[in-house]
């Protein structure tokens, strides 16, 4: 079975209500990302950090994968497909996808100040005040600004290997994420999904402009037909 890789941004979960991740004014949420999105803000304001996250996670809860997601699950039954995302949320895991790489980590779950690889599932909000086994204050488990990315190597030797590229509502301008593409073959048929579609040179490059739904419906038909 080929393999399929997928590279899924925040438009792959707009039409599920997450909104994308930053708007015209370069705000997420109404917030200046450095306020919300780096260790020193953490450090900074650590209440108004976690207060972000939880009105992020809140909302995570009251959303349901969208067709796009499912559409996902679907081709699992023509191709081995693995998922790497940008995205935050828990959409694809509810889908049914199996195999998925969070880039910029979950907000499901939280993690140790002071040790990385001590990380819980979570679903309520977290306060100041809840530690880990010896003390520590948790944090959300997301990859800020600045930070290194700890699956972005695995993410790399997939792609490298892939033998079909989907690129679903990303605008492969956040690195290190939007270097992926350089990693697949020349050879590699790139669909790009996106009303707005990036500029890609050098590679062959199917465009679908439409958003997540309609978009993933018709590459299901070009691929199977």
């Amino acid at each position: 079975m080929k393999k399929m890789v997928v590279l899924t941004g925040a438009g792959m979960s707009a039409e599920s209500g997450i909104k994308t991740f930053r708007d015209a004014n370069g705000l997420w949420e109404g917030h200046d990302v450095m306020d919300v999105a780096t260790l020193d803000a953490f450090k900074r304001n650590p209440q108004l950090v976690l207060e972000f996250y939880n009105q992020r996670r809140r909302q995570l809860l009251q959303v349901v994968p969208n067709k796009g997601h499912k559409n996902l699950k679907t081709l699992e039954k023509y191709y081995e497909v693995h998922i790497i995302t940008q995205n935050v949320d828990d959409l694809h895991e509810r889908a049914g996808s199996s195999k998925i790489i969070h880039l910029h980590g979950e907000l499901r779950k939280v993690r140790s100040t002071k040790n990385e690889n001590y990380v819980l599932d979570w679903s309520k909000d977290l306060n100041l005040g809840d530690v880990d086994k010896d003390g520590n204050q948790l944090r959300p488990h997301i990859v800020w600004f600045g930070e290194h990315v700890p699956e972005m190597e695995k993410a790399i030797e997939l792609t490298k290997k892939a033998d079909l590229l989907v690129i679903i509502g990303s605008s492969m301008q956040v690195y290190p994420a939007a270097g992926l593409v350089n990693y697949s073959s020349k050879n590699t048929p790139i669909y790009v999904i996106d009303p707005v579609p990036p500029i890609a040179k050098n590679y062959d490059v199917t465009f679908i402009k439409s958003k997540a739904q309609e978009g993933t419906e018709r590459l299901i038909k070009m691929l199977t037909d």
